[in-house]
């Protein structure tokens, strides 16, 4: 199974980039992964900006791709939960998952719509850059846990 993380914005440089860049790193001995970032809106109004990044993201997804959409209306999973979830998706022959972060104002009705789940980090909000890094962890996280692999304990 390939990995897809469909970003809106470069990913800021200091301990973002290098948090992203480490885990990522780790990943990538798992499976393919690989970094989309689309160009944020650049101005307007919050809805606005959720428009034209909404609108960028869906051209970005491709059919018959398990879309995981980030976003803090999303369901919470444990990491064993996440971690089964993706295993299933790999079991089943699913061939590719994109994981969209979106912008500063988060997304439209329609990329959620799109997503075949809608997943929360937590109930708290971060800011989109450290999602980033969070979610990075997250994904290096699942695919040890799916290994058996004593990182998760």
């Amino acid at each position: 199974m390939k990995v897809r993380l469909i970003l809106v914005g470069r990913t800021e440089r200091g301990f973002v980039a290098d948090g992203m860049d480490h885990y990522l790193e780790r990943v990538r001995r798992s499976v393919p992964v690989d970094v989309v970032v689309l160009p944020e809106a650049g101005g307007g109004d919050a809805a606005h900006q959720q428009r034209v990044e909404g609108a960028r993201i869906l051209a970005a997804l491709g059919p018959g791709e398990r879309v995981v959409v980030l976003d803090e209306r999303g369901m919470g999973l444990t990491s064993p939960a996440f971690a089964s979830r993706l295993g299933a998706w790999r079991d089943q022959g699913v061939r590719q998952v994109a994981f969209v972060v979106g912008g500063a104002y988060g997304h439209t009705d329609e990329v959620r719509r799109r997503a075949d789940l809608l997943l929360a980090l937590s109930a708290m909000t971060f800011p989109h850059q450290l999602v980033r890094v969070l979610f990075a962890e997250q994904l290096y996280r699942a695919y040890q846990i799916l290994a058996g692999r004593p990182y998760h304990h």
